[in-house]
C-alpha cells in the first residue's frame, strides 16, 4: 500500500493570500482585452503544478489541459476536482492551488491596467480672424479704372493669411460688389471696367481660416475720372530746414504746388487749425502764409495738405521765431581770496525759443559804481575774476546771450567782494649814484656866413656838457663884452650870437668857446659884410 505523501510546508506569504479573499475569482470586464489571460495563465498554472505533490498511486493525476473557464484562473478548476474526490492530499494541493492563483492573479490584473486605451489629443484652438487691413489709400485712377493700396493687418495670428478680397459700392447705396473673383495675396489691387464719373466707396477684408476681418475703408468716396495732374508741393530749398525769425519781423512764405484741376489747400499747425492771427491765402499754384508781427506763439511746424480729389500731396514747414533770453538765475558770490573773486550761475529760465551761447559778466567797484566787462561770450557756468585791487569793494553781475543778442536785464551778485588791505612795506632799490660829467662838445658847428651892409645877421652853433658850460663869444680872438652892437643868447645848449646892422668893419672870424670844469671846446666861423652898389639909375630912381 503506498505511503502518502509528507504534508508541504506553507510560507507565510502563500498563508496569508490563502487568509485573503482571492481576487482573481472576481471575472474581469468586459471591455479588458481576453487574448491576455491564456498567455499570462500559463506560466501560473505550471508554477501551481511544480509546487503541488505527486498523486498517490493507482489515482489519476489533473489534467493538463483542463479546460477554464472565461477570464478564470487555473486554480477554479482544481477546487472543482477537490471537491469530488476529497483526499488528504488532494485537500493540501488544493489549498497550495488555492493559495498560488490569489498571489499570481493581481499580476494579471496589474497588466490589464497597463494596456489602457490611448487618450484622445487636446484639439487647436479654434481659427482666428486677423485685424482689420490697415492705411487703404488710392494709388491711381482713371476713367474706367481705380487702384488701390494697403498695408498689412498688424494681428494676422497663427492661422496665417489666404488673401484680400477687394469690395466697392456706389455713393448712395449699400450693395458691396466682389472685384475678383479668387483671393488677392498682394496689397495692391486695379479694378477695371468701372463706370466714369461714378462715386465709389471702397474696402478691403483680409481673409484666412477663422473667415473675413473687419474691413478697412477709404476715407472718402472716389470719383471715377481721369485726373489731370496729380498734387505736388514744390517746398523751396529755405523752408525745408528750420526757418527762423525774430520776435516782431514779418513772414511772407510762397508755398507753390501743382495739381489739376485746381487742388484744395489746407493747413494745419501742431496738428490744429491754424490761429486766424495767421494770413493764409490760395491760389492755383501757391499758397502763402503771412504773419505781420511774428511771435513766440507762431514757432510751431505748420502741415499744408494739397488735394486732388482722392490723391493728396503733403509738406511741412518749421517756424521758430527767437527772442532774446532772459537774465541768468541764481548768480553766486562763491569766494573770495587775495585779488581774486569765484562767480557761478545758472541758465536763465528763457532762453528765447534758441539755445545760449554764452554769457557775459561785469564787475562794479562800490566806489564809483561803474560797469566794465570782464569776459565776453563766456560759455560756462563758473569763473574766477582776476586782478582786483587791493582795498575795495566788487560787485558783480551776469548776462546771457543767444543768437538773437545779448539778455535786456542782468542778475547782479547779493554779496559783495572785499579785497582786504594787508600790512606792506616797501623800500625802493638802491642804485649806485652815476657820474654825468662831461666837458663841452659842440654838436652843431658854425658856419661860414656872409651878410650884406645894414642887414641884421645871426651866427647859431649848439653844445652839450656837463654841469652846464660857460658860453664866450670873440671876435678876431678877441672877447666880446656887452658891445650893445652884438646880443648873446643860449638856451638849452643852443648859442646864438646877433649882429646888429652890421658895417663893412663887422666882418672877420667870430668863436664861439664853451668852458666848465671837464674841459673847454670851440668853434669858429668866418663872416663876410659886403657893400651893396646901386647902379646910377638906382641912385637917381632912390634920390
Amino acid at each position: 500500500m503506498p505511503s502518502k505523501p509528507a504534508p508541504i510546508k506553507k510560507s507565510p506569504v502563500k498563508q496569508a493570500a490563502k487568509k485573503a479573499p482571492a481576487p482573481a475569482l472576481v471575472p474581469e470586464p468586459e471591455p479588458a482585452p481576453v487574448e491576455a489571460a491564456p498567455a499570462d495563465a500559463a506560466p501560473v498554472e505550471a508554477a501551481a503544478i511544480e509546487e503541488t505533490a505527486p498523486a498517490p498511486e493507482g489515482e489519476a493525476a489533473p489534467a493538463e489541459d483542463t479546460p477554464t473557464a472565461e477570464g478564470g484562473t487555473p486554480a477554479d478548476a482544481r477546487g472543482t476536482k477537490g471537491a469530488d474526490a476529497p483526499t488528504p492530499a488532494d485537500s493540501a494541493a488544493a489549498e497550495d492551488d488555492a493559495a498560488t492563483p490569489a498571489a499570481d492573479v493581481p499580476a494579471d490584473a496589474e497588466a490589464a491596467v497597463v494596456e489602457e486605451p490611448p487618450k484622445a489629443s487636446t484639439p487647436p484652438p479654434p481659427a482666428v480672424p486677423t485685424s482689420a487691413p490697415l492705411d487703404v489709400s488710392v494709388e491711381d485712377v482713371t476713367d474706367s479704372s481705380l487702384t488701390i493700396k494697403w498695408s498689412s493687418p498688424e494681428t494676422i495670428g497663427a492661422s496665417g493669411l489666404d488673401g484680400y478680397t477687394i469690395e466697392y459700392c456706389k455713393d448712395g447705396t449699400t450693395d458691396w460688389v466682389v472685384a475678383q473673383e479668387e483671393l488677392t495675396p498682394t496689397n495692391l489691387f486695379c479694378m477695371k471696367n468701372l463706370t466714369a464719373y461714378d462715386l465709389l466707396h471702397v474696402r478691403v477684408v483680409a481673409v484666412n481660416r477663422g473667415g473675413r476681418s473687419e474691413p478697412g475703408t477709404l476715407a472718402e468716396p472716389v470719383p471715377i475720372r481721369e485726373i489731370g495732374e496729380r498734387p505736388r508741393i514744390r517746398i523751396p530749398r529755405i523752408l525745408k530746414s528750420c526757418y527762423v525769425k525774430q520776435v516782431g519781423e514779418q513772414i511772407n512764405l510762397v508755398i507753390p504746388f501743382l495739381g489739376k484741376p485746381k487742388p484744395v489747400v489746407s493747413w494745419l499747425k501742431d496738428g490744429q487749425p491754424v490761429d486766424p492771427r495767421v494770413n493764409i491765402r490760395n491760389s492755383d499754384k501757391d499758397s502763402i502764409i503771412f504773419i505781420r508781427q511774428a511771435q513766440r506763439e507762431d514757432s510751431g511746424v505748420y502741415e499744408i495738405t494739397v488735394k486732388v480729389d482722392s490723391f493728396e500731396d503733403q509738406s511741412t514747414i518749421t517756424l521758430q521765431i527767437v527772442d532774446r533770453p532772459g537774465s541768468p538765475a541764481n548768480v553766486k558770490l562763491v569766494d573770495t581770496w587775495g585779488f581774486n573773486a569765484a562767480l557761478e550761475w545758472t541758465p536763465p529760465k528763457d532762453n528765447g525759443n534758441t539755445e545760449i551761447t554764452g554769457y557775459t559778466i561785469q564787475k562794479a567797484d562800490r566806489k564809483t559804481g561803474e560797469w566794465f566787462s570782464v569776459l565776453e561770450h563766456y560759455h560756462r557756468l563758473t569763473t574766477t575774476v582776476t586782478d582786483l585791487i587791493m582795498g575795495n569793494a566788487y560787485s558783480f553781475r551776469v548776462f546771457a546771450e543767444n543768437q538773437v543778442g545779448i539778455s535786456e536785464m542782468s542778475t547782479v551778485t547779493k554779496g559783495v567782494a572785499t579785497i582786504q588791505k594787508t600790512g606792506i612795506v616797501y623800500t625802493p632799490p638802491e642804485y649806485p649814484e652815476r657820474d654825468y660829467s662831461e666837458a663841452p662838445r659842440f654838436t652843431t658847428p658854425l658856419i661860414n656866413r656872409a651878410a650884406t651892409v645894414g642887414y641884421t645877421t645871426k651866427l647859431l652853433c649848439s653844445v652839450r656838457g656837463s654841469p652846464k658850460p660857460k658860453i664866450e663869444w670873440l671876435k678876431n680872438q678877441v672877447i666880446i663884452g656887452n658891445d650893445p652892437k652884438f646880443r648873446q643868447n643860449s638856451t638849452q645848449g643852443i648859442c646864438s650870437l646877433e649882429i646888429r646892422k652890421p658895417c663893412c668893419f663887422d666882418g672877420g672870424v667870430y668863436t664861439c668857446r664853451a668852458k666848465n670844469e671837464q674841459g673847454e671846446a670851440v668853434v669858429s666861423c668866418k663872416l663876410e659884410v659886403k657893400q651893396v652898389i646901386l647902379s646910377e639909375a638906382d641912385k637917381e630912381k632912390s634920390k
